[in-house]
């Protein structure tokens, strides 16, 4: 059985990935990876050793950026800040590309972005984001479908269809 320091320590990378395409900003990424790293390791005893660290870690990092996303709610002033990294802008259609996706993925609602997140560029199995995240499977699926299209219409530059309301009196 590897070391749990050792293997939570290889997560970082991965988690970190995650964090930067679910929050949006590197400060904010960073952040969120390192109260998960610390939050794991003060709960290293809870881990079942027969589960994946990753999984374990990325449901600890789902329920702190959750936990953020009220507290935002609950801020009565909120500042915007646009953060660009010049550095980045090397390849400028891929740049473009990127930046269009990201867009793209802010726009989708929390809880499609990060199934379409742990799912597309974590690779993670349905069953292990269900298990992640404590949701029924089906769940997980629908929403993944469903950010899916979204996501596709966006990028596409069509405009996300508006479901028409009836007026009943």
């Amino acid at each position: 059985m590897p070391d749990p320091s050792a293997e939570l320590i290889s997560c970082i990378p991965r988690l970190r990935r995650y964090a930067r395409a679910l929050v949006g900003d590197r400060g904010g990424a960073d952040d969120l990876v390192q109260d998960t790293v610390e939050r794991g390791w003060r709960r290293i005893a809870e881990w079942r050793r027969d589960g994946e660290m990753r999984a374990w870690l990325f449901g600890i990092m789902h329920n702190l950026h959750v936990d953020q996303l009220r507290a935002k709610r609950l801020q009565t002033t909120t500042l915007d800040e646009e953060t660009s990294d010049p550095a980045q802008a090397v390849d400028h259609s891929a740049g473009l590309e990127i930046r269009d996706m990201e867009a793209a993925l802010k726009l989708l609602p929390v809880e499609q972005r990060e199934i379409l997140l742990l799912v597309g560029l974590e690779g993670m199995a349905y069953d292990q984001v269900a298990g992640t995240l404590g949701l029924p499977l089906g769940t997980v699926m629908s929403r993944l479908s469903r950010g899916r299209e979204k996501l596709r219409i966006l990028m596409e530059g069509k405009a996300a269809p508006v479901a028409s309301l009836q007026v009943v009196k």
